[in-house]
């Protein structure tokens, strides 16, 4: 169990330290915690292309590059296996780059490592997993081979960890970079298949992938408990996570708007006495999904009870809960940025077959447009025919 000590201020002589926090005249001195690792997006967009980063007062003020926290931070051990200075992972460096396995095989596989002195390897779970994604990273989607869009950038550090895109020369697509995580939706995708969420480092998505597809694989060990959240309802509307050490809104928006617009809803946003919320990054927003909890299977959003969220109806008429955006541009392999991350706290809808139905799982991570008029997608955008509804929800976020 992890340690919390509180002191009274009046006790110390006004000192900190690197590892405490004030809070409303306390220290909380932390012992472990969820730290969620920056996006390493540095540079600024507005509803498509690069800018210099807006001051307060200006448009598209408050976006991921405008807040960074816990930068990405790696060692290599020299034994084959890499330790995230930050979350205190320690990951396999090279996964088998010629062998994609399905999940019950990467389950066997992990069970059966043996890296570094060590036999405790395991899958991650989806949260550990997408910790290593990076947002610096370029979206392959509309490449057909890597020679069509030279300067194509992982949503991985590839100074440490292998990484190769999918072998078109096979059959494959150049996004088949797909890592499988231990998370198993807890509903199904694609009208009746069991689903594993994986996390692609070429595209910089998570999806929920039927279990017998194949994934590359990467494994992990150490503290199994680092991406747990503790909740708290503190009152007046909000609601705190000790182990990231955010705040959020506890009621969303209640309707759905524009990206630029949910950068200013943040901004203007103030409850509980406080004026610094803002639109969370993609990574910041992914933490509090909670993975146990599905339409389908609580007739719950993929979030902790504490929450409110809105309902809607989807696109299949279905009772259903919104996306919601974060701060975080998603980058095209041509620079555009044109498009915006979100999460799926509901079903993450996908037009297949002649029908709209979950392809992907609540508690995927999408791009949507960050304006325009979604009645130009009727079916869809993408090979799964993603739902496209860029009036999406907001949840805000501030640092406590």
């Amino acid at each position: 169990m992890k340690k919390y000590v509180v002191i009274a201020l009046v006790a110390l002589l006004g000192t900190t330290s690197a590892c405490s926090t004030s809070n409303e005249g306390f220290i909380v001195w932390r012992e472990g915690g969820y730290p969620i690792v920056d996006t390493n997006q540095s540079t600024c967009y507005n509803d498509a292309t690069e800018i210099t980063c807006p001051s307060e007062a200006n448009g598209f003020y408050g976006q991921d590059a405008q807040h960074s926290n816990n930068s990405r931070s790696y060692s290599d051990n020299d034994n084959g296996t890499i330790t995230d200075n930050v979350t205190g992972l320690m990951w396999q460096k090279a996964s088998d780059l010629t062998n994609k396995l399905t999940y019950d095989e990467a389950l066997a596989d992990a069970e059966s490592l043996y890296l570094g002195g060590y036999s405790d390897w395991r899958l991650p779970t989806i949260k550990e997993l997408y910790s290593l994604i990076l947002f610096s990273g370029t979206d392959v989607s509309g490449c057909a081979t890597e020679a069509a869009c030279p300067g194509l950038v992982p949503f991985i550090d590839t100074t440490y960890f292998d990484f190769i895109y999918g072998d078109t020369d096979s059959g494959e697509r150049l996004i088949d970079a797909q890592y499988v995580s231990s998370t198993v939706y807890v509903g199904t995708v694609f009208n009746g298949q069991e689903a594993v969420f994986g996390v692609n480092f070429a595209d910089g998505r998570i999806k929920g992938y039927p279990q017998t597809n194949d994934f590359f694989v990467r494994c992990v060990r150490d503290d199994s408990s680092y991406a747990e959240n503790r909740l708290e309802d503190v009152g007046a509307g909000r609601i705190t996570d000790a182990r990231t050490e955010l705040a959020w809104m506890q009621n969303d928006s209640g309707r759905g708007m524009t990206w630029e617009d949910a950068l200013a809803y943040c901004e203007a946003y103030e409850a509980s006495f406080l004026d610094d919320w803002r639109l969370p990054s993609v990574k910041e927003l992914q933490s509090i999904v909670d993975y146990s909890r599905s339409p389908d299977t609580t007739d719950s959003a993929a979030i902790d009870s504490l929450f409110n969220t809105s309902s809607i109806t989807n696109e299949a008429g279905q009772s259903d809960y919104p996306y919601y955006w974060s701060s975080t541009t998603h980058v095209t392999s041509d620079g555009s940025g044109e498009w915006a991350a979100y999460i799926c706290f509901g079903r993450c809808m996908g037009y297949m077959n002649g029908q709209w139905m979950d392809v992907h799982g609540a508690g995927a991570q999408r791009s949507d447009p960050k304006s325009g008029d979604p009645e130009d997608y009727p079916t869809g955008h993408g090979p799964q025919g993603d739902a496209v509804r860029i009036m999406n929800y907001v949840r805000c976020v501030h640092d406590i």
